[in-house]
């Protein structure tokens, strides 16, 4: 019996809402908009300076919680995650698994001048340059759903118009074909993506593996100042958290209060 995974059925489709946007806005269209222009701000080195390394997340929804928080407004996230002082902040963009939009990415730019992560499933180069031109400062890939060859392509390409690369992997096997000059942090996602469980050892056991010269980050599953502080010990200079901070009415004061709490 053939299971497809959640991630293979949102790169599914993706590939069909690509074809669409690619109807809509050439790359020269998007070339054209104001804020590809703009300068960036980097992510890594304000986790490198940074004693606390929290990227806090915009999520309304993800397949895993189904709805987190679809109430709030955008404008007051970013404003509580902006008073804080965050490092970064993760926008998501997926309509269809997490309630996001270009939009809210426009949006959360015109409110703050933190570096804004545009959290999606990149696949395509179309895909970077819309990146620069709604606003983000860094991008992700997942090595999950892209080849060593894709990483490289994709990554250059973000680097040469001024975008940080994020790549966030799960396993070794992974992180093997990640170990490239055009990458500038590395992030471990603790969740599996085929059960959903969540286990903080994954960022442990794979931190020795990676190069210093990689900045690099845990992702889910962190909710608590011990975490935090644990995960530090093990080299780790950010964290990117969203659910934690968005399931409640006021993610900016959970934001702070975390904040408080870490050593």
């Amino acid at each position: 019996m053939l299971i497809v995974t959640i991630l293979e059925k949102i790169i599914s489709s993706k590939t069909k809402e690509l074809k669409i946007l690619k109807s809509l806005n050439s790359i020269k269209d998007l070339e054209n908009k104001k804020l590809f222009e703009k300068q960036t701000f980097s992510l890594k080195e304000r986790l490198e300076l940074s004693r606390h390394g929290i990227i806090a997340e915009h999520k309304r929804k993800s397949p895993s919680k189904s709805i987190i928080n679809d109430n709030i407004k955008l404008k007051n996230v970013i404003k509580g995650y902006n008073k804080a002082n965050v490092c970064g902040i993760s926008v998501l963009t997926d309509h269809t698994y997490f309630g996001g939009s270009l939009k809210d990415l426009q949006e959360a730019r015109t409110m703050t001048s933190i570096p804004i992560l545009r959290k999606e499933f990149i696949i395509d180069e179309y895909q970077i340059i819309e990146a620069k031109a709604n606003g983000a400062d860094i991008i992700l890939l997942i090595a999950a759903c892209l080849n060593e060859t894709e990483i490289k392509k994709l990554s250059k390409l973000a680097k040469s118009i001024g975008l940080e690369v994020l790549i966030e992997i799960h396993n070794e096997k992974e992180l093997e074909k990640c170990l490239i000059q055009s990458i500038d942090i590395i992030g471990v996602n603790n969740r599996n993506l085929k059960t959903f469980e969540v286990d903080l050892k994954t960022s442990i056991n794979l931190s020795g593996l990676i190069p210093k010269e990689f900045t690099k980050i845990s992702e889910s599953g962190i909710s608590s100042s011990i975490e935090i502080n644990k995960l530090r010990e093990y080299g780790y200079k950010g964290f990117l958290i969203g659910e934690t901070f968005m399931k409640k009415k006021n993610p900016g004061s959970e934001v702070l209060d975390l904040i408080s709490k870490i050593k």
